[in-house]
C-alpha cells in the first residue's frame, strides 16, 4: 500500500469514502463542486489531501494541513482531517498506515504537534487514536452556522 497525494481523477473514490454512513450521513458535495473544492485546497501552501492505495485501489483518505504559528516559538503544527477508510478495509492496518505517514510528515516538517478532532459519538475512532499515541488534550468546540 503506498500514501499519495491525490489526484483529481481520485475524487469520485474520494467522495465515495465521504458518503459512508459514519462519516457524513451519506452527504457529500458533487463532482463539480468536489472540483473546485480540490483546486482552491491545491492553492494552499502546505495543505494536501492524500490516499492509500492499494493495486489501483483507493482504500482510505486524510488531509493534512501544516500551519506556521507564531506562538510555540514560531514551530510549526499539524492538523489531520477528515480520515476515512473503506468499511471493507476496517481493522487491517490501513488507517493505521495513513496515520502514522501524516506524523512522520509532521516530523519532517518539524512541527512541534500533529493534532485533530473526532465526533464524541465516534468511540470506536477514539480507541483507534488512543492506540496511535494520541492523548486527548482539551475540548474542542465548534460553531455551525446555517446555510
Amino acid at each position: 500500500m503506498i500514501i499519495r497525494i491525490a489526484k483529481e481523477e481520485d475524487l469520485p473514490e474520494i467522495l465515495a469514502l465521504y458518503s459512508q454512513p459514519d462519516m457524513n450521513d451519506g452527504q457529500v458535495l458533487t463532482a463539480d463542486e468536489a472540483k473546485i473544492v480540490y483546486d482552491k485546497i491545491k492553492s494552499y501552501p502546505d495543505y494536501c489531501v492524500y490516499v492509500a492505495e492499494k493495486d489501483g485501489k483507493i482504500l482510505g483518505t486524510f488531509a493534512l494541513a501544516v500551519m506556521d504559528n507564531l506562538s510555540h516559538m514560531g514551530n510549526k503544527f499539524g492538523v489531520i482531517e477528515s480520515v476515512a477508510v473503506s468499511q471493507p478495509f476496517q481493522g487491517q492496518g490501513v488507517g493505521r498506515q495513513m496515520m502514522m505517514s501524516a506524523i512522520e510528515m509532521c516530523k519532517e516538517k518539524s512541527c512541534y504537534k500533529v493534532c485533530l478532532s473526532t465526533n464524541l459519538k465516534r468511540r470506536n475512532a477514539h480507541k483507534f487514536y488512543e492506540s496511535l499515541g494520541f492523548k486527548i488534550h482539551g475540548y474542542s468546540f465548534q460553531m455551525e452556522f446555517d446555510k
